[in-house]
């Protein structure tokens, strides 16, 4: 039995290097029984990549592994489960086309005589798994038909399959509501008092800090330093991850608004959210906050055509228009970000100027031909503009940090000339340094004429972007406040559903 002393994981001297790039750089850290261990850096500082060589998806070129204080040679994710090694991923690694059950025991499916499936067995234990996580689906359900939210409850338990020594959470919470993030403490407080060491990966310093005993930082590939919890706070984290304090205040003189861009009058899309009104004027930056499911996405997916209304208009410049399509939307100067960059933003495996210029090729053509030149001029511009760290256009981007991909997004559609641009969720997985340069760029761009539309579940950042807050739940506005007077206590209440009328 592994003591108490004695590291539950150690990792020792790791090197991995890729093409070009040494991705980690002799880098130590270990996790202790009954304990969780918080690793930190900003993206592309190599958290993944060490979890990857740990989880036995990547060879390290140095470096040794040790299990209970045993080195061992983890050639495969199989291996790393037989040592007793999980990896929950950020990214979803589930088979749509399965059920649940499948998922969380894939691989290891229980078998009758003759090697076939034992489906009674697989879907009273996956069921019994899921009702420890209180999620309100059956385990037969096929997993394309789940949220994303109850996608990752899937991933979630997966862990909860075997006999763990090490469980690694790699950003658990991106996609899940409060309530499942509640259920999920408990899950990794349970986990604690069975001995199970936790290596916690997340953006969020409020989770950090709610859960974490040790915090190590990762800065470019190398070890920056291992600081327990209880005795240091987030500006020193930060210091440690990005190299400098980040001042996340608001200085600016109060702005001045220009004419009304786009304008909403009793809009409705039965059942997601119905009788919504609300304007947006040049210069303006207006947050949209609420719990998942309050209709605040859906709101941008109908303006932006990708749904049609069953009520209410839409004017954009005081002239009521038709958006039919992302087309229409466009031709009328609306732009969306949307919350899923990889799957709805980008085209991961193309470069990064074919994703910059890719609404607009058509205008680019000439004969049946697309002007290089052309594109990487705007390209470049964007590139410049925007502070994109990229060796080249040439660049695949799948393997740019989430911040840098969240820009090359936004460029997209900058590049576009839009006249409102709606952005939703802008920092969600990205860290501490690119959400703040993320954040500034929003305000740069109210300042430069644009009519902006942030939708965020993170109040901070609505708190510290917007210049008004409309606040949803359950598919309607509740109540809408101007910055000077907006509160975090009538913020939280308007969220869950108290009117004002009922405070007073």
């Amino acid at each position: 039995m592994t003591m108490p002393h004695t590291p539950a994981l150690q990792l020792q001297g790791i090197v991995k290097t890729f093409p070009g790039v040494r991705a980690l750089d002799g880098v130590d850290f270990d996790v202790r029984p009954g304990e969780v261990h918080a690793l930190l850096g900003e993206n592309g500082a190599g958290k993944s990549t060490l979890m990857k060589v740990l989880a036995g998806m990547y060879q390290p070129n140095e470096g040794r592994i040790l299990i209970g204080g045993k080195t061992v040679a983890i050639r495969n994710p199989i291996e790393a489960k037989a040592q007793g090694v999980v990896l929950i991923h950020q990214e979803l690694s589930l088979v749509p086309e399965m059920s649940a059950a499948e998922n969380i025991y894939l691989g290891e499916l229980p078998r009758k005589s003759l090697g076939r499936v034992d489906w009674k067995t697989l879907f009273a234990k996956s069921n019994a798994i899921l009702e420890r996580l209180k999620c309100r689906f059956r385990a037969e359900v096929t997993v394309a038909n789940l949220s994303i939210a109850n996608q990752q409850m899937v991933e979630i338990a997966r862990a909860l399959t075997v006999d763990a020594r090490v469980v690694v959470f790699d950003e658990p919470t991106a996609s899940l509501t409060d309530a499942e993030k509640v259920v999920l403490f408990d899950i990794i407080t349970d986990l604690k008092a069975q001995g199970v060491g936790i290596v916690y990966i997340s953006h969020r310093m409020d989770e950090i800090f709610t859960l974490s005993d040790r915090i190590t930082v990762l800065r470019d590939g190398q070890y920056r330093g291992t600081l327990d919890t209880a005795a240091t706070n987030e500006d020193e984290v930060t210091r440690l991850m990005i190299g400098r304090s980040l001042d996340l205040t608001r200085h600016e003189a109060p702005p001045e608004f220009g004419k009304t861009m786009l304008e909403v009058r009793n809009l409705s899309c039965a059942p997601l959210f119905r009788d919504i009104s609300f304007s947006v004027r040049a210069g303006e930056v207006v947050g949209f906050y609420g719990l998942v499911g309050a209709g605040r996405t859906e709101i941008a997916e109908t303006l932006f055509g990708l749904r049609s209304p069953s009520a209410g208009e839409i004017l954009v410049d005081g002239q009521p228009v038709q958006i039919t399509n992302p087309r229409a939307a466009i031709a009328l100067g609306i732009s969306l970000v949307p919350e899923n960059r990889k799957e709805q933003g980008l085209v991961l495996h193309m470069n990064c100027r074919d994703n910059m210029t890719l609404p607009q090729v058509q205008d680019l053509t000439s004969g049946p031909f697309i002007s290089n030149g052309a594109e990487i001029a705007i390209f470049d511009q964007y590139r410049d503009r925007l502070a994109i760290k990229t060796p080249s256009w040439k660049q695949s981007a799948s393997v740019l940090s989430g911040g840098n991909q969240q820009k090359i997004v936004i460029g997209k559609w900058l590049s576009m000339q839009p006249r409102v641009l709606i952005v939703d969720e802008p920092t969600r997985g990205i860290d501490v340094g690119s959400k703040s340069e993320i954040h500034t760029l929003l305000r740069e761009l109210a300042a430069q004429g644009y009519a902006v539309i942030v939708i965020s579940s993170e109040m901070p950042e609505v708190l510290r972007v917007s210049d008004r807050i409309v606040a949803m739940y359950n598919g309607r506005i509740m109540r809408e406040f101007d910055i000077s007077e907006v509160t975090e206590d009538n913020l939280v209440q308007a969220i869950s559903g108290i009117k004002a009328e009922e405070v007073a």
